[in-house]
């Protein structure tokens, strides 16, 4: 079964990106681009406040 974890290798804040990355097979780099291209669309506040509940949410990988 496959779990969605935040990355403990490929993190640069908390491992979102890594760890969503990993889950969709996806380069964490395309996803930290968007990232902060949907942040500066959207006058950043939603974004980072969705990120770090994300942060709260989503285990660390074991």
């Amino acid at each position: 079964m496959k779990r969605l974890y935040r990355s403990r290798n490929s993190r640069m804040v908390c491992g979102i990106c890594g760890g969503l990355g990993d889950y969709f097979g996806i380069d964490p780099t395309i996803l930290r681009l968007l990232l902060v291209l949907v942040a500066f669309c959207t006058a950043f506040f939603g974004t980072a406040v969705a990120y770090f509940i994300a942060a709260v949410i989503i285990p660390e990988e074991p």
